[in-house]
């Protein structure tokens, strides 16, 4: 069964920071896509980042140059740095999973991952 935590969100002041952190386990794939999605109220869930067992990212335009991915694999962790926050940045914060490589115009969409966490919020005030 393979379970996502997300945890590192709250909130902050517009220009902060904060990383996220996305624990998981029983993900046995040796090729995988991991990314991060956030959805706003009353917006739908949108990808802002990914990444993939051959080392490729991808990044949103809303978020390139201020947020970095990466993960840890030794300690089966994905994480989220976000620099110079912005009060449109406010959202819950979901991680997610699925076996394989993805293109880069499939590795931001939502409906291409099976395996989710249960979300983190951040907020950010002007």
């Amino acid at each position: 069964q393979v379970q996502l935590v997300e945890s590192g969100g709250g909130a902050v002041q517009s220009g902060g920071s904060l990383r996220l952190s996305c624990e998981v386990s029983g993900y046995t794939y040796t090729t995988y896509s991991m990314g991060w999605f956030r959805q706003a109220p009353g917006k739908e869930r949108e990808g802002i980042t990914a990444l993939d067992s051959a080392r490729s990212t991808s990044y949103a335009r809303s978020v390139q140059g201020r947020f970095t991915i990466s993960l840890d694999v030794a300690k089966n962790t994905l994480f989220l740095q976000m620099n110079d926050l912005k009060p449109e940045d406010t959202a819950v914060y979901y991680c997610a999973a699925d076996r394989g490589l993805k293109t880069p115009w499939r590795a931001l969409r939502p409906d291409e991952y099976n395996y989710w966490g249960q979300g983190t919020q951040v907020t950010v005030s002007s």
